[in-house]
């Protein structure tokens, strides 16, 4: 077994266990009495209000195809919505079993069925990543500046704790100290870092990315519809947004939560997907978390991540594996109708 199969597997065993750990971290603590009112939770859940967020996905995914197409126009390369929009959907498929293993997968299957060389479809994987991020970098900035008056109240919380003493008392200064020593050294060993080791392992790892991101971005200037992409982005992210501020709506104890709740569970939601593998764990934690700023109980705050985070699981399986099944189905049939060229 080779270097990067092991590698591979200890990241995907890494953020499996960092999963397990929150979802036993989230619930340790639960009487008896906060189980049962755990599973009434789930049994409240109104499925049939769970449409609206498969429309609101569905939607996204769509425009997310379209997306990635006109992202393929300076190639060359202009395949069909569907095969391109299948791709996407068994990306995502994918994406839940292995790490990264998506985006090779929706670029490998589009360029099966539509004659295309894979290397370069991967090439156009980076400018999508890149304008996520910096999406997903802007929602939690919003959320933020709009709702000061909650999150600036739960970092000052924060913040008091870590310098408190014991029992609520005055600020502990040698804690402080400690706290702003270790700060001021970690930037100090960081720049020092960076400037006598910036060509060697993870630091060039870091550098090739932070290159990888600053292309993708400045690449879509010079894509012959930039509007049209920045318009589609914004689009993804509001049905994100909307898929969740449905989903209050599906569950009676958070159905009143309106749009700053939605706003704070995209972010930090976001942000618990990317740390485990299919988000399994972080995604309830954090939403968990996140719903106690707005004074709903943990463990109503829990049973809804868990329905938000299997709504949206459930809805990446069985369209990945219908696209999985429906891929060779459309493109022999496609093939059939296309007229046959005697000699």
């Amino acid at each position: 077994m080779g270097k990067t199969k092991v590698s591979n597997i200890l990241q995907y065993l890494l953020f499996l266990g960092i999963g397990i750990g929150l979802i036993w971290y989230s619930s340790k603590d639960l009487s008896p009495e906060q189980i049962a009112q755990l599973k009434l939770s789930f049994t409240h859940t109104r499925f049939l209000y769970m449409l609206p967020v498969v429309v609101a996905l569905l939607l996204a995914h769509y425009s997310r195809t379209l997306r990635w197409k006109l992202v393929m126009q300076p190639l060359g390369y202009n395949p069909s919505t569907t095969n391109t929009f299948l791709a996407v959907m068994i990306g995502y498929f994918f994406n839940l079993l292995v790490p990264r293993l998506g985006e090779v997968m929706k670029c490998t299957v589009l360029a099966k069925y539509e004659k295309l060389a894979p290397d370069k479809l991967v090439g156009t994987i980076v400018a999508e990543r890149a304008v996520d991020m910096v999406c997903l970098i802007s929602v939690i900035l919003a959320m933020m500046a709009t709702q000061y008056d909650v999150m600036g109240a739960y970092t000052i919380d924060l913040l008091k704790q870590l310098v408190q003493q014991k029992g609520g008392g005055g600020i502990n200064w040698l804690k402080l100290a400690l706290i702003l020593a270790v700060a001021v050294g970690a930037i100090w060993l960081l720049r020092y870092a960076f400037a006598h080791y910036a060509n060697k392992g993870i630091l060039l790892k870091v550098k090739n990315i932070g290159k990888s991101v600053w292309q993708g971005l400045t690449s879509i200037g010079k894509l012959s519809r930039p509007w049209a992409f920045l318009a589609h982005t914004l689009f993804i992210w509001i049905m994100y947004l909307a898929s969740i501020w449905l989903g209050f709506k599906a569950f009676p104890a958070v159905a009143q939560l309106g749009i700053n709740p939605a706003v704070s569970i995209l972010g930090f939601g976001s942000l618990g997907m990317i740390a485990t593998q299919g988000g399994i764990g972080a995604y309830q934690f954090a939403v968990q978390k996140t719903l106690l700023l707005y004074a709903v109980p943990a463990v109503t705050g829990l049973a809804f991540g868990w329905v938000l985070w299997g709504a949206q699981t459930v809805f990446t399986l069985v369209t990945g594996l219908i696209c999985l099944l429906l891929l060779p189905i459309y493109n022999r049939k496609k093939h059939a109708q296309q007229p046959s060229h005697s000699r």
